[in-house]
């Protein structure tokens, strides 16, 4: 399986709401002490544990799906599961699906166009702004102090929940892991 946690590269990003997925594969990375098979071609991070494999697109978030589908092709890879922020869900969730829209994630959108919307998907609530005008901003700040407070925890539990997909169904994965509300304390 070709699991992918989208982001963008580079310092600046590295804290930000919309690299939660890069935080999830760094933690899997450790988790398993995965080996780095990384090339530039890849135009990403690459990592393997057992037959898996662990990817960072580095191409950022609207080019994801140009790194997604050269891994995939590369090494014949069919099923695909895609870790990314989502805006319409509350801080600290956690859900589960297969296919379906983008819903404005650039990431998403580049990821359909290059190999279809036939993916799973651990979708990781971030919240939203007050206002529709600042999304661009909000998704590239990092959490607040508050939030960050869970991050580790949050992290972890989606690594768990990955964990026991490889093994498992993704209906039986959503039943298990699925954060519905996240209370801040």
């Amino acid at each position: 399986m070709l699991i992918v946690g989208l982001g963008n590269p580079g310092p600046n990003y590295e804290n930000t709401r919309h690299n939660i997925g890069f935080m999830v594969i760094d933690e899997l990375i450790k988790r398993h002490n995965a080996q780095k098979l990384s090339s530039s071609s890849f135009q990403g991070d690459l990592y393997k544990f057992s037959n898996h494999f662990l990817l960072k697109p580095l191409t950022f978030m609207n080019l994801s799906g140009d790194s997604i589908v050269t891994v995939k092709k590369f090494y014949k890879l069919d099923e695909v599961l895609v870790i990314h922020d989502d805006l319409d869900l509350p801080f600290g969730t956690l859900r589960f699906k297969y296919g379906g829209g983008h819903g404005g994630h650039n990431g998403l959108r580049s990821t359909d166009a290059r190999i279809s919307k036939e993916y799973a998907r651990f979708r990781m609530g971030i919240g939203k702004p007050e206002h529709k005008g600042e999304v661009a901003s909000y998704v590239l700040s990092d959490f607040s102090t508050q939030e960050q407070k869970y991050l580790d925890e949050w992290i972890a539990h989606t690594c768990d929940a990955i964990e026991f997909y490889l093994e498992n169904s993704l209906e039986d994965t959503s039943s298990k892991y699925t954060i519905k509300k996240f209370q801040l304390k």
